[in-house]
């Protein structure tokens, strides 16, 4: 049977991995998993206690709005006024999706069709790129390296290049910081000369704000919409998932200029009823009464973070201090690099137990790393550092 789509996408790399954990655990080895990026801490308990409360009325067992309910949408205007002294319409600028993958997914399909080209970063979360692919479109990947490293300066700066060599003139481009995987961050005059460009150029920018709450040291990261202009050009995806440790619950929002809002939830409204409505309730409440949450997780997110800087650079493998994100990127070691992302991982799981993803699975670009995930207590983070210590013998 001929398939459309599903041919051109390329293998999973994480499953390579995955498989060896499982063979490892199953001969009873003691696998440190910091691979799949999946959150191991509790939503919170308001959270839950408010959706087994929603989940008793019967009433809201029947569909949903696909745009969000009102009050809901207001809650993340609420959000957007109090943290980044930033104004939206809760009826025209916001709306609910069912978690920031969909919501960038069907994004795309509004946006893009065959023919039309989008700019997004490499290396890249997998949807980032995969989405304009869907949609038919042609996803330019546009480096995200500078001579300091990855950044978000030099991918403002290689967009602006990628778009004057490149034909047609792609219409959107795809940004997202701090940025998984390689943990690269942006500041407000970038930010700004990114949108002041898209104003001038008829281009949508879409900024996915996974990790708005995921910041460390102190630093804040900048939403694209306190730009000046920016409602004319750009929209942004705003997830629960990381900042109040929701990833199951699959609750996002995007927000931003009208008529791209607008467009989504004309296309959503043919797509699906929303999100299960006690979810929305909860997510509601937990946006108006647990506004401290993201602080806390986020301090757990930094002290394991510390752990892993302090183990690694301890075991010879060192480290520069990600800024934020729940990730660390970490260059392989000289004495390794000739074996490529996935050969190395492969390698740490059999030699040393611990379990890390591929840097080429977020695209070519990614191969001479390998991604850590943050999801693990600082003492099992402690124990995968001494593993790696013992185990890469060539680090000395």
């Amino acid at each position: 049977m001929e398939f459309r789509r599903i041919p051109g996408l390329p293998p999973y790399v994480f499953t390579i991995i995955d498989s060896l954990k499982i063979e490892a655990r199953r001969a009873g080895r003691d696998v440190v998993d910091l691979g799949f990026g999946n959150p191991d801490i509790p939503s919170p308990e308001l959270t839950v206690e408010k959706l087994a409360e929603a989940a008793h009325n019967t009433r809201n067992h029947r569909y949903s709005s696909s745009r969000g309910l009102p009050k809901l949408r207001q809650a993340v205007a609420d959000l957007y006024r109090r943290k980044f002294d930033v104004e939206l319409d809760p009826d025209t600028e916001v709306l609910n999706t069912i978690g920031a993958k969909e919501g960038f997914s069907h994004l795309m399909w509004v946006l893009l069709q065959a023919g039309d080209a989008a700019l997004v970063p490499s290396p890249s979360y997998p949807i980032h790129i995969w989405g304009p692919y869907f949609a038919g479109a042609d996803a330019r990947q546009v480096s995200l390296n500078g001579p300091e490293g990855p950044s978000g300066k030099a991918y403002v700066d290689n967009v602006m290049e990628a778009w004057e060599l490149g034909w047609p003139k792609p219409r959107v481009v795809v940004l997202s910081f701090p940025h998984n995987p390689t943990t690269a961050t942006i500041d407000l005059p970038d930010l700004q000369r990114l949108v002041d460009w898209a104003r001038e150029r008829d281009v949508v920018l879409v900024h996915d704000f996974a990790y708005s709450d995921t910041a460390f040291d102190g630093w804040t990261p900048p939403s694209i919409l306190q730009c000046e202009g920016a409602k004319e050009c750009a929209v942004e995806l705003y997830s629960m998932t990381k900042s109040f440790s929701m990833a199951g619950w699959r609750v996002a929002f995007l927000v931003g200029n009208r008529e791209v809002v607008g467009a989504l939830a004309k296309l959503k409204s043919y797509l699906d009823y929303g999100t299960f409505q006690p979810i929305q309730i909860a997510a509601t409440v937990t946006l108006n009464e647990a506004q401290d949450y993201p602080r806390e997780v986020n301090a757990v997110y930094e002290s394991r973070r510390n752990a892993l800087v302090e183990g690694l650079n301890r075991a010879g493998w060192p480290l520069p201090a990600p800024r934020g994100t729940m990730f660390a990127w970490a260059r392989i070691p000289e004495p390794y690099a000739e074996m490529g992302s996935i050969e190395f991982a492969k390698h740490i799981i059999t030699e040393c137990d611990v379990a890390v993803s591929p840097g080429v699975g977020f695209g070519p670009e990614g191969d001479d790393y390998v991604r850590f995930a943050l999801i693990e207590n600082e003492q099992r983070i402690a124990q995968a550092a001494r593993q790696l210590r013992k185990g890469l013998v060539k680090l000395g």
